[in-house]
């Protein structure tokens, strides 16, 4: 059900400035929510005009949080979505528009192209999902940039001294054994360009599984473009698979990534630092991923489940790689 284009989302300043950036003589013709995502509004805009009709999304920062990263974050997403567009067959989205400082929308807003296809978390055809995923990240990691275009450096998103073990554990010993990994010193890595956020929840799917044309139509959600280790993205479409579809989903990533062509760190001591260095930093729940795929459906994803699983999880990946 499409939303009515008189009440447009954010206000009139925003509807203004989409207006203005479409080409002479197209209008608005309609709206419609998009869901599977919690840090933005997002919006799609059938457009219509004397040319054939497209589709629009408008991306809006509305939570307090990220307005104030707004000017780093969608001017971040802009430039990358220009770069991507320059020949390198990542599918992402096509940039239109950027208003980072809320200069002329009521909210901080990007403009961009639709991408064909929709997010997938059940648990239908998720072998085939991840050797999908594994080609299309090592893509990604193959974007060549100069020093114009090279993002900034990646940040890590957790530190030993801001990891919480969860209170519900009957395993604290497993936690400050993972916790002592990421202690150490960063290892050292080759660097490469990162999406930095490559998980299933920002990958559009095309096609049916029973029809063997499943395909990945577009890779959204660009705001966290970093340079860094390859294994950093692995590790985090990694923990969000384990929490998603179960830790066997989560421990077969890399595997794949790999054989899809991609390099990871040479050691397992090395690779086992980016793995825990992403896991914990769901310590001690994973709502944070969780909340966009319960609204797609996967109530079964209770904080309990999701604890049970992060918890397995680091587990075995101290069993395997420590």
């Amino acid at each position: 059900m499409g939303e009515s284009v008189d009440n447009f989302p954010g206000g009139d300043a925003t509807r203004a400035w989409v207006e203005k950036n479409l080409a002479p003589g197209e209008r608005i013709e309609r709206m419609e929510r998009l869901r599977g995502g919690w840090s933005s509004r997002m919006r799609r805009l059938d457009i219509t005009g004397p040319g054939r009709a497209r589709e629009l999304v408008l991306r809006s920062f509305v939570k307090p949080f990220f307005v104030r990263h707004a000017p780093g974050l969608l001017t971040r997403e802009a430039d990358v979505l220009r770069l991507l567009a320059d020949g390198t067959g990542v599918p992402a989205a096509r940039f239109v528009a950027v208003d980072a400082r809320a200069e002329h929308c009521d909210h901080p807003s990007l403009l961009m192209t639709l991408l064909p296809g929709r997010v997938r978390v059940d648990e239908t055809g998720v072998a085939e999902r991840i050797a999908l995923l594994a080609r299309q990240l090592a893509d990604i990691h193959a974007v060549r940039v100069t020093d114009a275009t090279r993002p900034r450096e990646y940040e890590a998103w957790t530190a030993p001294d801001r990891v919480r073990v969860p209170d519900s554990t009957r395993r604290a010993g497993l936690w400050r054994r993972a916790v002592d990994v990421i202690r150490h010193e960063p290892p050292p890595y080759e660097p490469c360009f990162l999406h930095r956020d490559f998980h299933p929840g920002n990958v559009l799917f095309t096609g049916d599984d029973d029809r063997d044309d499943l395909r990945i139509g577009g890779v959204v959600d660009w705001v966290e473009t970093s340079w860094g280790p390859a294994d950093l993205d692995v590790a985090h479409c990694s923990t969000a698979l384990a929490l998603l579809h179960g830790v066997p989903a989560g421990m077969s990533f890399a595997e794949a990534y790999t054989r899809a062509g991609g390099r990871l760190a040479g050691s397992d001591a090395e690779h086992l630092h980016w793995r825990l260095l992403d896991a914990l930093a769901y310590a001690p729940d994973a709502e944070k991923l969780a909340v966009p795929w319960r609204e797609l459906g996967r109530t079964d994803l209770t904080p309990t489940v999701l604890a049970a699983r992060l918890e397995e999880y680091v587990r075995c990946l101290l069993d395997r790689f420590g």
